[in-house]
């Protein structure tokens, strides 16, 4: 049994989201069993734990987000380029970087909805910068590696 505590812990300190998938497949396992536990109500525990992994996967599509608004802004109004829109870009990235070393299990999820999330960051940059919708492109101009890479700030479309 100390082995199970053991490699539970373990995936809770290397990842997360992984971590409140596994802990909610146990919890319901125990469900309806007669123990102790009666008074539990494991079902409902179980999506708590779960709602607290979802919880990862909607900051990231919240950062996503944001971060594909600054890159459209800082590629289609060069001229209005600051230091906010760069901190705002540097800051999305770190916090999405640190997300994703935290649950290495939602990696490829940047990637999985990156087509999603542009379509909303290309209505909000229009609403923000007030250039008309067919400016920015109607597909993501920019890869998930490119989106991602601390480097990258792209040029005046």
């Amino acid at each position: 049994m100390a082995d199970v505590l053991d490699k539970a812990k373990s995936l809770y300190d290397h990842d997360f989201y992984a971590w409140t998938r596994e802990q909610a497949a146990v919890l319901r396992s125990r469900a309806g069993r007669g123990t102790a536990g009666d008074a539990i109500d494991w079902d409902r525990l179980a999506e708590e734990v779960e709602d607290l992994g979802e919880s990862q996967r909607s900051e990231i599509e919240s950062r996503l987000a944001i971060l594909l608004v600054h890159l459209l802004k800082w590629r289609f109004q060069p001229t209005h380029r600051s230091s906010g829109w760069k901190g705002t870009i540097v800051e999305q990235r770190s916090r999405l970087a640190r997300r994703l070393r935290r649950s290495p299990s939602l990696r490829p999820y940047p990637a999985a909805i990156l087509a999603e999330e542009y379509e909303i960051a290309r209505l909000k940059a229009a609403g923000e910068t007030d250039l008309p919708e067919a400016i920015f492109p109607e597909t993501c101009p920019f890869t998930i590696e490119q989106v991602l890479d601390p480097a990258f700030y792209p040029d005046a479309g």
